[in-house]
């Protein structure tokens, strides 16, 4: 127990408190800080900064690359044959990946191949993950997208389902079509998502990273996360549709968009383009039986086999040789550049406009990257560091926003078929990005003929994962209704309204959710496990015994402000006592007795008020307050006025369990100074400390009004013996 409110406070006679205690009195000396010299700090950090600067900028240096620190010690023998399969592997699955998902974020192909290939190279170099692979990821291409198009609009481009537009702007002197404006948008977006994740908000736009104050992930719960990719992935789903359909409908954008482009393709449906559906079709009968193989024997198969480059090389000679474009007017993605583009800036005039879009592009982008890789570093026995982790994707973002690129993190699904093909070293992103290479250098026209609906196909069946999670929502509703909800939420609203506002809608919800938890948390009752000092919840548990006259009542939060009401109604209906209202009757009593002739009887109203009141078998009341991580200024009001409003109706009022700030509160508060002498003003360490106390404090009373009966009686019989 804290120095400052020991057990003997109570007693008058400190000699009476030394005898033998069945309960613990700890006295304990808190440190005393010294007081702070401003003066002396400022020269002690200047003196101590001047002499380590060597030092630490090398320590920066390695803090910054964390490749400077396990690339030396690199098992070749072990690590290498494993890194070079891996990155292969993962370098052809990112080829069609690639391609497809600029579709989605409304690019043209070579974008997505750049997005990969600057991506792979930045984050071997800054990251602390050994597995994650970052690249082009579903959900940020739809919000990528959705920002974009929003933007062509309102610069008067024509909603067209095909790439290729005649329509033009110009900017800067320069004329500008709708690709080339569309990457204009997206460099700049991307340009402020890695600005965003490397920079905190709240803190006058202070290096997040540097000053290591990466903390933003907590926010985001797991169910809100995988509900926002579900309602997302359906969202994706949606917007290809078109594609696989060969259909020229508008893409949808804003609240409803969803239900918008479905009611579109129900009404154009008599204008399917036939080649592409049957293609459509074909493919997802080849792809799905194999993906599925390939995720049930992914344990026993070393390489799973990569059916979308299969697709996609098929897909691209069958359109080829057939002339699919010309004679079904099927959409192709058509020429696709080699080699790179000169670097260049993002445009800075359409920063203000993109701005607002950036914000939960980056925190999405961050949180999946910081998950992803605490998830497999815990899995490999390796740790992680997490504002290292937002300076790598931060500037995965930042420096290819100069090279023709947009958002990216890490993807799951790369992330998992990295991990399972032998990846044990980031090397395996440089094996990764020398594949995109040969592509961007070579191959990269060879993909002309190419049918977007392929790729339609390509992007919905990758999201097949995401989906499924529809079928763990009953083993979730048994383990946390709570979460559960978070999760319906967080997925109808990223579905039926929007990403980014339904990111905003789960995130506010999610932090209702738990203010609701600490508003109304559980309140219950403690009863004594026989034979032992254990206390437990009588509604949880059987065989309890209840301790005679003593309640003993626990609140599982803390006790604040929003929450201090419910505190004192569930106190008092799990009790069963009142004090208002039975001070109220106390008094009602004492008037009428008082209004009432002694010799004449009581009115039936007063008898049943003492009925009542004899029937509050009470004499001390026990707070437990183990699970109340702090008390604010109103919780220490509340619990004062408990204490005084029991202490009028004789009942003590006592704490257990209370942790140090809270008993630094209590002390600072004043809670034990100043109250009456028939209320207990102590604090134990355990509850069968406290439930000690009072028993022996109610029987050393009941001695005392024993004794002072006996002696008035006897003090009565001898007076009037003395009169007579």
């Amino acid at each position: 127990m804290d120095s400052d409110y020991p057990l003997t406070d109570m007693f008058p006679d400190k000699s009476e408190c030394s005898m033998s205690q069945p309960y613990n009195s700890v006295d304990l000396e808190e440190h005393i800080k010294p007081p702070l010299n401003i003066k002396e700090v400022i020269l002690k950090k200047t003196e101590h900064c001047c002499r380590s600067t060597p030092g630490k900028l090398g320590r920066f240096l390695f803090e910054l690359f964390p490749v400077l620190t396990w690339l030396p010690r690199y098992k070749i023998k072990e690590y290498l044959l494993g890194d070079i399969v891996s990155g292969i592997i993962v370098g052809i699955i990112t080829i069609p990946q690639s391609i497809a998902y600029s579709l989605l974020a409304s690019q043209d192909p070579i974008y997505g191949l750049y997005s990969n290939f600057f991506c792979c190279i930045i984050y071997f170099l800054m990251a602390t993950s050994h597995h994650n692979c970052v690249g082009t990821y579903g959900v940020l291409c739809l919000m990528v997208g959705e920002s974009v198009n929003k933007q062509l609009k309102a610069a008067g481009f024509p909603e067209e389902g095909d790439m290729i537009l005649n329509s033009t702007l110009v900017s800067n002197g320069t004329v500008c079509d709708r690709g080339c404006y569309a990457i204009m948008v997206a460099t700049s977006l991307t340009f402020m998502v890695g600005l965003y994740q490397i920079l905190d908000f709240s803190s006058f736009q202070v290096l997040m990273g540097l000053f290591r104050l990466g903390f933003i992930s907590v926010y985001l719960s797991e169910p809100l996360l995988s509900g926002f990719v579900t309602g997302s992935s359906l969202t994706i789903i949606t917007s290809q549709m078109k594609y696989i359909l060969g259909l020229k409908i508008p893409r949808r954008e804003g609240a409803g968009a969803v239900i918008m482009t479905w009611i579109d393709v129900f009404s154009n449906l008599k204008s399917i383009n036939i080649c592409d559906l049957v293609t459509s079709a074909v493919a997802m009968v080849v792809m799905l039986p194999i993906k599925i193989l390939n995720d049930l024997y992914k344990s026993k198969m070393k390489v799973p086999f990569p059916v979308e480059l299969f697709v996609i090389i098929v897909a691209t000679l069958v359109s080829h040789f057939f002339n699919f474009n010309s004679k079904y007017n099927s959409s192709i993605c058509g020429t696709i550049p080699t080699g790179f583009m000169p670097p260049k800036a993002p445009q800075w005039g359409l920063i203000q406009t993109v701005a607002t879009d950036a914000i939960p592009i980056a925190i999405i982008g961050f949180a999946m990257t910081v998950s992803l890789a605490e998830i497999f570093a815990k899995k490999h026995g390796y740790t992680v560091s997490t504002t290292q982790e937002m300076i790598a994707i931060g500037m995965c973002n930042i420096i290819p926003s100069f090279f023709h690129s947009f958002a990216s993190c890490a993807a799951l699904g790369k992330t998992l078929l990295k991990e399972s093909t032998g990846a044990s070293t980031q090397l395996n992103g440089i094996v990764s990005s020398i594949v995109l290479l040969l592509v961007l250098l070579s191959i990269a026209p060879l993909f002309y003929s190419l049918q977007t609906c392929i790729l339609g196909v390509i992007t919905a069946i990758n999201f097949k994962s995401a989906i499924m999670k529809f079928g763990d929502t009953p083993k979730m509703w048994r383990i946390s209704k709570m979460d559960t909800m978070v999760w319906w939420v967080s997925m109808l609203a990223s579905t039926v309204i929007s990403s980014e506002i339904g990111l905003l809608v789960s995130v506010c919800f999610s932090m209702l959710c738990v203010i609701f938890r600490t508003q109304r948390p559980r309140a219950t009752l403690l009863g004594q496990v026989s034979g032992t000092e254990i206390y437990e919840d009588q509604l949880k548990y059987k065989q309890l015994d209840n301790v005679p006259n003593i309640k003993i009542y626990r609140f599982d939060c803390s006790l604040y402000y929003a929450n201090k009401d419910y505190f004192k109604s569930t106190l008092y209906s799990k009790t069963g006592v009142n004090p208002s209202l039975v001070l109220t009757l106390q008094r009602k009593v004492k008037k009428e007795e008082d209004n009432t002739n002694t010799q004449a009887k009581c009115s039936f109203f007063s008898k049943l008020n003492i009925i009542k009141l004899e029937s509050i078998n009470l004499h001390s009341l026990i707070i437990d307050c183990s699970a109340m991580q702090f008390v604010d200024s109103v919780g220490l009001s509340v619990l004062k006025e408990t204490r005084n409003d029991y202490g009028e109706i004789g009942i003590r009022v006592f704490l257990a369990n209370c942790n140090p700030s809270v008993r630094q509160l209590l002390r600072r508060g004043e809670f034990f100074s100043g109250a009456n002498n028939c209320v207990g003003e102590h604090a134990f360490y355990s509850v069968h400390d406290a439930v000690t106390f009072a028993e022996r404090q109610f029987q050393k009373e009941t001695r005392l009004k024993h004794n002072e009966g006996s002696f008035s009686a006897t003090s009565e019989g001898g007076n009037e013996g003395t009169k007579q």
